[in-house]
């Protein structure tokens, strides 16, 4: 095995577990928990590309799935997946994609090109997540964005500027 791939699975495994030590970091609210997870998966996409950092986010889902208590409130299981919440998760590993995508699409990347991928990597996550937070609990879209989104938007927005410097720094360091 070359260096290379034991540094890339090195660092899937480190988004992996950042972003279940994310969900650990928890404030819960109904029925969506505040957490640190988002932050984890925009660091991922923009530091590892799309490949490595869906990769991390599936890694960790399936930590989930098959019973380790890495998702908010130290649950487990595949119901989650199909609950309330499942909606977030899903969008964790395409917004990681996406964001992946929309970084290495450009080679010369300012502060605003990072923050427009992670403003459009956490509206990701918040489609699905609404989308199947309105569809399991019944509650209407209208009603799932005042549970689901509104509450989140100060502390996403904290996140993609966060994430963006970091991730920014990062790069021009790895230069």
């Amino acid at each position: 095995m070359s260096k290379a791939n034991i540094r890339q699975m090195t660092l899937i495994s480190l988004f992996a577990a950042l972003t279940a030590m994310g969900a650990f970091i928890s404030i819960p609210l109904y029925p969506v928990p505040l957490t640190l997870q988002t932050l984890f998966t925009l660091l991922a996409a923009m530091t590892l590309g799309s490949v490595m950092a869906t990769s991390s986010q599936i890694i960790y889902v399936m930590l989930g799935v098959i019973g380790l208590p890495v998702f908010a409130g130290f649950k487990a299981g595949i119901g989650i997946l199909f609950g309330p919440t499942g909606g977030f998760l899903f969008g964790f590993i395409i917004s990681a994609c996406v964001i992946g995508k929309i970084i290495e699409a450009k080679k010369e990347k300012n502060i605003f090109y990072y923050l427009l991928a992670g403003l459009i990597g956490t509206l990701i996550i918040y489609i699905i997540g609404i989308t199947q937070l309105s569809l399991v609990t019944g509650i209407g879209v209208k009603k799932a964005l005042m549970v689901g989104m509104f509450p989140f938007l100060p502390g996403d927005i904290l996140k993609i500027i966060a994430a963006s410097f970091i991730a920014r720094k990062f790069k021009m360091n790895m230069l």
